[in-house]
């Protein structure tokens, strides 16, 4: 991969990494229920789904994912659900005011990240983006895994950046919460936001 073409690939990633959508509802989920420094360890598991997702298109298996209707309408579906589960769930959250300086009582740190991981993971609407985008930056008569480890390290950059941003905006709101009637409705919007999420996703179609 040339340097042109990485610096290209570099600006591509800062407008992927921004986009709105289930990651960054998820980042702000986080951060307003956890303050900055736990809800980040979202962003952990955010990464990890990403990567995961580039190392599936990097096998071949994102091919499949967009050629077959099967695979495409699993992974789909549980995406779906399972966006659906966490709006449900933060609507329902506690409406206490939180201290996002005192140690949480709850949220543990590993259920942070996989849940991050979870939401990135069973999106395949993003891993038939990466495959559409991600095979124009590949040089065919170059070795294959340099190329994709430097894509990879550099989406999971832009998008610890980007996820750190939305965090912090989201925790700096949680600093000025202390009536459980603001935090039920942000609650149940970002609830809202994220069964939006999922009802968006169940309406992308599948093109082999």
């Amino acid at each position: 991969m040339s340097l042109s073409t990485w610096l290209a690939f570099f600006a591509a990633s800062w407008a992927i990494s921004f986009s709105p959508g289930s990651g960054a509802v998820s980042a702000m989920s986080a951060g307003l229920r956890y303050g900055f420094r736990r809800g980040y360890w979202n962003t952990v598991g955010l990464i990890a789904g990403i990567l995961l997702q580039i190392l599936v298109v990097g096998v071949g298996l994102g091919a499949l994912l967009a050629t077959s209707e099967i695979a495409f309408a699993i992974v789909k579906w549980l995406g779906v659900a399972y966006l659906i589960y966490l709006g449900i769930k933060q609507m329902r959250a506690d409406t206490s005011p939180v201290d996002p300086d005192a140690p949480a009582t709850d949220g543990r740190i590993s259920t942070l990240v996989l849940r991050g991981f979870l939401v990135n993971a069973s999106n395949p609407k993003g891993t038939v983006f990466l495959l559409a985008v991600v095979p124009q930056f590949i040089a065919g008569g170059q070795p294959l895994l340099p190329q994709y480890a430097a894509i990879a390290a550099t989406l999971a950059f832009t998008d610890l950046v980007a996820m750190a941003i939305y965090t912090a905006l989201a925790a700096r709101v949680l600093r000025l919460l202390r009536s459980r009637r603001h935090i039920r409705w942000l609650n149940r919007g970002f609830g809202g936001l994220f069964i939006a999420a999922g009802a968006w996703l169940a309406t992308f179609r599948h093109h082999a």
